[in-house]
């Protein structure tokens, strides 16, 4: 594996030296226009009683490289008397509306206070922006509307932290918990409450919000979501919560978030002590044809009919010595594939203005990768084959401190085994981190042939503790798939049992 390889590494919030400290990262991608929206709390100390107000940093995609706009306050995102907290940003790709939601804490009320005493001191609220953060609308107090008089039943709320998503069918969904009250007087104090990982979701472009039911078994706090498409047509939304009990545990729901199914502990991920938040972002599975003991893409063009997408080669003439017939693959490490390889001398830090693009993509994947997002399906002789959805998920390392960010990849998430041994992308103290997928809009090329799949990862982190800064790095497909330590077996990303795998001509790692 060589010495270890880090991401480029800009950073956009840092402590000062009065003691404005910034923490709790949420970064958003508008694609159709090439912004990252990158938010954070700004606390007049590390305490979470000492939130503030919530800042923005608008960021550009140059040919290589982001350009950020400097730190602003979000002034209307707050209500008199409440600090506002938990950004929990999310783009409706239908309106071209961005929403920003975030909790509003009455004062400097804890968290912890409100779970001992029962008394709810947080207020469910947004804003929204129609030029991509430019500006943003006056507050809107969804609270009584949306949650209502279950409130009474909840200790306390919050939302994400981190992005939100939407679903295929325009579903916005925001990520939150809530801690119940199950016994609320015990010797005239709250006995019990448990905390339950849910959503909030919209279906007809945030006019009107409700919420689903809690994940009904383990303890489940901050949490993130995505939908994940499988081979074989299923589809499935996917949750990924911190929580209590020493590993992080995921939950499946097959209605769109109203109703989760029983969680289960992930034991491949564990948990820092007292748990800490962690993100999660899926994205397609890179398209391979398989041309010999070579992996590599087979230029084509695509056309719609109906719902499925028919892979159509430019020639008849038949590349030799394909596979007969030729197969769709999907391949991140593929076995006998050319060991060409590029690997990104980037800097280890950046600018506050500007922030280094690892990779780009091939005029030859462009097409494919164009029509290779959200889980479409290919038809190739007779044969339907849906691009299943890989995740990717950020968090600290360590299961005795905050520590070591690292990422992990699975193949299969359904499979709580399935995730691979992390790559560790910021080795010091580091801790709440929010990741996107981005779809570089470029027509260079990796010699690998694997495509440039990027993902952009803002995360806490410093020298002494991690609340320091809040730092943004952009890294590749191919760089987390040469990073992750080769102890991963293939074994430990195989479907469970009683789930038959197709036949593939190239292997997954």
């Amino acid at each position: 594996m060589g010495s270890r390889h880090f991401p480029a590494r800009t950073v956009l919030f840092e402590r000062e030296t009065s003691g404005v400290t910034y923490r709790v990262p949420a970064l958003l991608h508008i694609p159709c226009v090439a912004k990252l929206l990158a938010f954070a709390e700004e606390r007049l100390s590390v305490d979470d009683a000492h939130a503030n107000l919530l800042v923005l940093r608008r960021g550009s995609f140059y040919k290589n490289f982001v350009e950020w706009e400097d730190m602003r306050a979000l002034e209307t995102a707050t209500l008199p008397h409440h600090r506002s907290m938990n950004p929990c940003p999310i783009y409706d790709e239908l309106t071209g509306m961005v929403f920003l939601f975030f909790i509003a804490v009455l004062g400097r009320t804890p968290e912890a206070f409100q779970i001992i005493t029962g008394e709810n001191a947080a207020r469910l609220c947004y804003v929204t922006s129609s030029d991509q953060g430019i500006s943003w609308s006056h507050v809107t107090d969804l609270t009584q509307h949306v949650i209502g008089r279950a409130i009474d039943d909840w200790a306390t709320f919050a939302l994400g932290p981190g992005h939100g998503i939407q679903l295929k069918s325009g579903r916005l969904l925001l990520p939150a918990y809530a801690y119940h009250i199950d016994c609320r007087e015990c010797f005239g104090k709250l006995c019990k409450t448990t905390p339950h990982a849910f959503t909030f979701y919209s279906d007809d472009h945030g006019q009107s919000w409700q919420y689903g039911e809690f994940i009904p078994n383990l303890q489940t706090v901050e949490c993130q979501m995505v939908s994940v498409d499988e081979e074989d047509g299923t589809n499935l939304l996917y949750c990924n919560a911190r929580s209590p009990l020493g590993f992080r545990v995921q939950a499946l729901s097959t209605d769109d978030g109203a109703v989760f199914h029983a969680g289960q502990l992930v034991q491949r991920l564990v948990e820092t002590p007292h748990g800490c938040h962690g993100s999660i972002i899926g994205f397609p599975a890179p398209l391979y044809y398989m041309h010999g003991n070579v992996c590599r893409f087979q230029k084509t063009t695509w056309s719609a009919k109906g719902t499925s997408f028919v892979l159509q080669p430019e020639t008849d003439e038949r590349p030799k010595p394909f596979c007969s017939p030729p197969t769709i693959s999907l391949c991140s490490q593929p076995i006998g594939c050319q060991q060409q390889q590029e690997m990104f001398a980037l800097p280890r830090t950046c600018s506050p203005k500007h922030s280094i693009i690892p990779g780009h993509i091939t005029s030859d994947t462009a097409d494919i990768n164009q029509n290779n997002q959200e889980g479409r399906t290919i038809s190739q002789s007779g044969i339907i084959f849906q691009i299943p959805t890989w995740v990717l998920y950020s968090h600290p390392t360590s299961s005795r401190s905050r520590v070591n960010l690292g990422v992990y990849l699975s193949t299969f998430p359904r499979d709580a085994d399935s995730w691979s041994e992390p790559w560790i992308i910021y080795e010091g103290p580091s801790a709440y981190s929010d990741l996107a997928y981005i779809q570089l809009p470029y027509s260079e090329v990796s010699i690998t042939g694997i495509p440039a799949i990027a993902f952009a990862c803002l995360y806490e982190n410093g020298v002494r503790t991690p609340y320091e800064q809040i730092s943004f790095s952009m890294f590749t497909l191919h760089e987390v798939l040469q990073n992750i330590p080769l102890a991963t077996s293939s074994a430990r990303l195989k479907k469970p049992e009683g789930r038959k795998r197709k036949k593939r001509s190239c292997v997954l790692f």
